[in-house]
């Protein structure tokens, strides 16, 4: 069994991957790039290819399955960057991975609170020595209701840390869970838009639920709702969002992920004119926050990551489905 590793960071993930190979006997190689049509035949020679989201759409699929890839293992829980339909006709299984929830839930509480005390422009400020309080009020987090969209694992730890700040909690999901109930009044999705100060997100991405908070949506919410991402960038109609921006209709946005941010994080772009006019939009207005995709990044989440390549990979060779089977 040999794992060829896509992008793999040697800051972080290599140590994990060194370590892990020798736990459990599975052999690897590696490039600091992203699988593209000229370096794919790296991957001759391997079983398994792992990858963060990048291109793994159908013809880069094929390419693989010609040099004899028989499994893609995301370093990821999204997976919407592959083509699955694509993957079966091909034979080639998919897996996914999990990390503890902790990490992206507290960065998300943690956006929230910036919005809310408008950090962001108080700081900047502060560099060019502007120490004035006009325009640096903010808004007490403990006074908010805050909606929370999605209540898998990390919207519910979402909820269960939110629940010491004394604010309001409201949810919805189609599928309730009772831990989630305990810390939060589900609620259905008009409600939770109409009275919501602060909305988060916190589910996959599906064809239901494409661009879920679009014009229409954005007209039902409060006026200066603060919108909450950390989850998946489509879930958000980018020119809905900017005009809701521009109307006053958003006060502040926290967007860890972008609709359209294949090409963009995780590349070095210092000096290049990046043809992304939501990018530059939304860099523009000083409400709105752009981590660049890094809510998951702690060590416990990296340690995970890796791991469970290792593990779906050594499961897929056994003829079996590990916990985080796609395909």
């Amino acid at each position: 069994m040999k794992i060829f590793f896509y992008f793999l960071r040697p800051y972080d993930e290599l140590a994990c991957a060194e370590r892990i190979s020798k736990e459990m006997g599975i052999e690897f190689g590696y490039s600091t790039e992203y699988p593209d049509e000229h370096n794919y035949q790296l991957a001759a020679g391997y079983d398994a290819v792992s990858a963060t989201p990048c291109d793994l759409s159908a013809p880069m699929l094929e390419r693989f399955a010609s040099v004899g890839v028989k499994y893609i293992t995301c370093r990821s829980i999204g997976y919407d960057h592959v083509d699955l339909k694509r993957a079966e006709e091909l034979g080639l299984r998919v897996s996914n991975v999990s990390y503890p929830p902790d990490g992206v839930a507290n960065f998300a509480i943690m956006l929230m609170l910036m919005c809310c005390r408008r950090i962001v422009p108080i700081l900047n400020r502060a560099k060019l020595q502007d120490f004035t309080l006009k325009g640096k009020i903010g808004r007490e987090l403990s006074a908010c209701t805050v909606g929370v969209i999605g209540t898998g694992k990390i919207g519910t730890t979402v909820l269960q840390h939110l629940s010491g700040f004394g604010c309001r909690l409201i949810c919805y999901d189609l599928y309730q869970n009772e831990t989630a109930a305990k810390y939060g009044e589900y609620v259905d999705f008009d409600t939770l838009l109409e009275e919501s100060d602060i909305i988060t997100l916190h589910t996959n991405v599906t064809d239901a639920n494409y661009h879920l908070l679009d014009e229409a949506v954005f007209a039902k919410m409060k006026d200066g709702v603060m919108i909450i991402n950390t989850a998946r960038g489509k879930l958000i109609d980018s020119d809905a969002l900017i005009e809701a921006l521009e109307s006053g209709k958003v006060g502040a946005a926290a967007l860890d992920v972008l609709e359209n941010e294949n090409g963009l994080y995780y590349y070095d772009r210092v000096g290049d004119v990046i043809p992304n006019r939501e990018l530059a939009q939304l860099s523009s207005f000083p409400n709105v926050l752009l981590p660049a995709h890094t809510a998951f990044y702690t060590e416990q989440a990296v340690e995970h990551m890796v791991r469970g390549c290792f593990e779906a990979a050594s499961a897929f060779s056994r003829g079996e489905s590990g916990p985080h089977t796609i395909l």
